[in-house]
């Protein structure tokens, strides 16, 4: 039960100082798997499973990328 507290607490204070930046990551990563399952359909002429693979996979690491970059420009921004 500590446990579980501690965690939740973490993630709360982890949300609470990156708001901004984990809205956009998470606004950019949906858009991401939209965009990234219409090219792969209609330009690749995958199935939607494959293309619903890839743009889950490749998107989680972009979303990865945008946090770290998004956090060290606004850094530079101050």
């Amino acid at each position: 039960m500590e446990l579980t507290s501690g965690i939740i607490s973490a993630a709360g204070t982890i949300y609470k100082n990156n708001r901004g930046s984990i809205l956009r990551t998470i606004i950019y990563t949906i858009g991401h798997f939209i965009i990234a399952i219409s090219v792969l359909m209609l330009i690749a002429n995958v199935s939607f499973w494959i293309a619903l693979t890839d743009a889950i996979v490749e998107p989680l690491a972009n979303a990865i990328w945008y946090f770290i970059l998004d956090k060290w420009w606004a850094s530079k921004s101050k």
